[in-house]
């Protein structure tokens, strides 16, 4: 099992990936494994291996909503490798709870077999994430932290309305 940096979720989401949670969490399996793969090829740091598990989860999905029991099966067990060895959190988005989710819908798969149509949509958990943004400082290049919607830079004391978003487009 490869360990990864803590250091490679201290960022944040790709906005494609964004978008793919929240359609995952709206139960838009198939739209969201095709957002999180097209932030998946746009991201080139190893955050994309994340992303391909989460994508990996919304198929298994889709096919247990398709009944297909092989596709469910063999798709999950391609998540897992791509969702092990990231901490618990990793840029805001629960991993853990996301891999326990995965595991537990998993078991109900398992026991229904061929009979998926029989299966409980309710067995498909929203992954819980926070997104919160990272600031840089543009007079030091420090990293600014965020409290009550003010963004402050501890190094040199610049400060922002978190609000005022047309300053830091990303």
């Amino acid at each position: 099992m490869q360990i990864r940096p803590l250091e490679l979720c201290n960022g944040i989401l790709h906005p494609r990936a964004v978008e793919g949670i929240e359609l995952f969490n709206a139960g838009k399996f198939f739209e969201a494994h095709e957002e999180l793969e097209a932030a998946w090829r746009e991201e080139t740091g190893e955050i994309r291996d994340l992303y391909r598990g989460i994508l990996q989860v919304a198929v298994t999905y889709l096919h247990i909503t398709r009944g297909n029991y092989p596709g469910a099966v063999k798709v999950y067990g391609r998540s897992q490798k791509w969702l092990t060895g990231w901490g618990d959190i990793c840029c805001g988005v629960n991993v853990l709870k996301l891999r326990q989710d995965a595991e537990e819908t998993m078991k109900e798969v398992a026991w229904l077999g061929d009979r998926l149509a029989e299966s409980d949509p309710s067995l498909f958990k929203p992954i819980q994430w926070n997104q919160k943004r990272l600031w840089l400082c543009d007079r030091c290049g420090s990293n600014m932290y965020e409290k009550n919607c003010k963004v402050t830079c501890p190094n040199c004391g610049n400060r922002f309305d978190c609000s005022d978003l047309n300053i830091y487009f990303d």
